[in-house]
């Protein structure tokens, strides 16, 4: 299966049994539809946690806002919380990981303005 998203946060390492790491991290699917009969767009996102277990350095690279097409399977868990409600949550167990598109950093677009600000103050010296 294939499903493509949005990082909700950093992905986190985390050790379990026997020294095995995984990385752990959730994304957000955005939909669109218009129900029949009318003319308003529905805005859905369903939000899935995912885990991987092949190569724990990827997580270096799975960034908050960063674009992601996973491959593996879907899984639901199902549990009581703690007031006793039946609760349930999509997993999906990533086997192959491609980075679409990273997030921007805030930091690129203020150093490319503080160069700009250094050229124009060079220019402002220049007597003719």
């Amino acid at each position: 299966m294939e499903i493509t998203g949005r990082l909700t946060a950093d992905a986190v390492v985390q050790k379990v049994n026997n020294d095995k790491q995984v990385v752990n991290f959730s994304i957000a699917i955005n939909d669109s539809y218009k129900p029949k009969g009318s003319t308003e767009v529905k805005e859905v996102t369903t939000y899935i946690e995912c885990s991987y277990w092949l190569n724990t350095a990827t997580a270096q690279w799975l960034k908050k806002g960063t674009l992601v097409q996973l491959f593996g399977r879907i899984g639901l868990s199902v549990y009581n919380n703690s007031e006793g409600v039946a609760v349930g949550s999509l997993t999906f167990h990533t086997n192959n990981i491609k980075i679409l598109v990273f997030p921007k950093k805030a930091e690129t677009t203020r150093g490319n303005s503080v160069v700009k600000e250094k050229k124009s103050k060079k220019t402002a010296d220049v007597p003719f």
